[in-house]
């Protein structure tokens, strides 16, 4: 799934200039060397069936959990210098910052890895609530406490919109039916049949699947600045909060039930976490080992072929790789009856991503663990990202400030920042060589202007992301960060199947298979892969049959 630090594009830095990213010291831990095993932990039984993982993204590690406990071998092929996918870690300066993702909703799925193993998750790592989840900031300066707590959150609507507090229970009463019907019921399904999907539609009706988030969200709330609150949620698994199905109000319910959380020592602290685990249990994650292409024999995965030649054997292929990349890059040699190159071209993605890394000599005390800053602009700019693909003057943007919770993470007297804002991909043709530093520059003079005074002589250290290092160094197919945009039609039986409609014995894993993006979303991927690969002891006496 992801390049070498040595063969990807460079990260870059203010002006252009290039940055070498360095070696995480307290991520890598025993898996400096490349190839390399992460804690290899005891041997599994010898005549043990094999799995092979495809990256070691949240999904890719949540597989190999549960795999081993079903009692395979288990190998993870890791591009990167070390494990994480999109969710590794970097330090500069004496700065640590997460690479990607930075809210954890659903702990509860962390827990549950744990416990098949007979362990605890909070032994190994300590999650802190979020209180509030994190502010929204309108462009008049006006702000909004998003609350977990029931009577919280209406006293906040209340300040905003006195008017809405009844909308606010009937949105949320929805939201919760969403979350029932869509996540606890529909979640784990395999959707490998139309079968599944039929069986589904009466729930779909029941959430009103057809209308976007946006549109329930208009239809509860008569306040326009609470109707961006309780409707952005889509984008930050990739999709358009004005198409994007309003199933995905179960967001806010997950938020409400289960909370948001942060880990102490950021989300690294979670991956180095299950990365010991798998070592724990007995497999093996390899650094610097680069897929080229999957091996098919008689049209069944039997194992990854590296770009050093080295073939690596397999009874089952797990791909936790963009499954658009999968299927025309990993699988291009094969043919393909579902997956077709024209049809994976053809799909719509999901927004790229413009990241700003960047750490301050000084602290910023007001400014929340996450933060949302709205520009002036909602269903414009969304139009321009997702729909008329252009690169506008005005942006929304997530700006993450670890260190509100973890003084750790800087030096002292230091603040860790990074600020996220919503791009179009790649098919855009906007060339991020000569654009990205004057957009750095407008982001960085809009919150100096706003929440940060003084940034430009604050900052100490920088680097960022534009889509097209998403492309090169994450192989995600266009930039788009998050793959397949989650609309209704790519969606459940609609999106790349967990069992691979093409090749026999080939599981797709991660963000571009169903359920989704997010941290739940790919945990939950991992879930239903438990529930459709049969037991190690089973697939051995089958093959013992043959």
């Amino acid at each position: 799934m992801l390049q070498s630090a040595s063969d990807a594009l460079p990260l870059a830095g203010p002006r252009g200039a290039p940055i070498a990213p360095p070696l995480p010291e307290a991520a890598l831990g025993e898996a400096r060397a490349a190839p390399a095993r992460v804690m290899p932990g005891r041997a599994a039984s010898s005549g043990a069936p094999r799995v092979v993982i495809i990256g070691s993204g949240f999904g890719g590690l949540a597989c190999a959990i549960r795999m081993l406990c079903k009692g395979y071998r288990v190998t993870v092929l890791e591009r990167l210098d070390q494990p994480g996918g999109r969710a590794s870690v970097f330090t500069q300066d004496g700065f640590t910052f997460d690479a990607g993702p930075t809210i954890v909703t659903a702990p509860f799925l962390l827990e549950e890895l744990w416990a098949l193993a007979g362990r605890r998750f909070a032994d190994d790592v300590d999650l802190r609530p979020m209180n509030p989840c994190y502010r929204i900031r309108f462009d008049d300066g006006t702000h909004f406490d998003y609350q977990r707590e029931p009577q919280a959150m209406i006293e906040e609507v209340r300040r905003v919109s006195p008017q809405d507090v009844g909308g606010l229970h009937a949105f949320m009463a929805e939201a919760d039916r969403c979350f029932r019907l869509g996540y606890e019921g529909l979640g784990t399904v395999a959707f490998e049949s139309l079968g599944d999907l039929f069986a589904a539609l009466p729930a779909m009706v029941r959430m009103r699947a057809w209308r976007s988030i946006y549109q329930m969200a208009s239809r509860h709330f008569k306040s326009e600045k609470l109707r961006q609150v309780f409707s952005f949620h889509p984008l930050l698994i990739g999709g358009n909060p004005m198409s994007v199905t309003s199933v995905y109000s179960l967001i806010p319910s997950l938020e409400r039930i289960h909370g948001v959380h942060s880990a102490m020592g950021g989300t690294g602290a979670i991956v180095r976490a299950m990365a010991r685990l798998i070592g724990e249990l007995g497999g093996e994650i390899r650094l610097g080992a680069d897929v080229a292409r999957i091996r098919v024999v008689d049209q069944r995965a039997r194992g990854a072929i590296l770009a050093s030649g080295e073939r690596v054997d397999a009874d089952i292929v797990v791909s936790n790789a963009d499954s658009a990349w999968t299927y025309k890059h990993l699988l291009k040699a094969e043919p393909r009856r579902v997956w077709t190159d024209r049809k994976v071209e053809r799909a719509a993605y999901s927004m790229g991503l413009f990241v700003w890394y960047f750490g301050t000599r000084r602290r910023y005390p007001d400014i929340p663990h996450h933060m949302i800053l709205l520009g002036p602009r909602y269903r414009e700019l969304l139009g321009d990202i997702f729909d008329r693909k252009v690169l506008a003057d005005d942006f929304s943007l997530y700006l993450h400030r670890p260190t509100a919770t973890d003084t750790s993470l800087a030096p002292e007297g230091c603040d860790t920042f990074y600020v996220l804002s919503p791009v179009p991909h790649l098919e855009a043709g906007i060339d991020w060589a000569s654009r990205a530093e004057p957009y750095r520059q407008r982001i960085a003079q809009m919150l100096g202007d706003t929440v940060l005074p003084g940034l430009s002589e604050a900052i100490c250290t920088e680097r960022y992301l534009t889509p097209a290092d998403f492309e090169s160094r994450y192989l995600a197919f266009k930039g788009a960060a998050f793959g397949m945009e989650p609309r209704l039609l790519q969606s459940a039986w609609f999106r790349p199947h967990n069992r691979s409609e093409d090749i026999r014995d080939l599981y797709l894993v991660g963000a571009s298979t169903h359920p989704g993006a997010g941290i739940p979303g790919v945990l939950t991927s991992a879930k239903v892969l438990d529930s459709i690969i049969p037991p190690a002891a089973r697939v051995a006496r089958a093959q013992a049959v043959l």
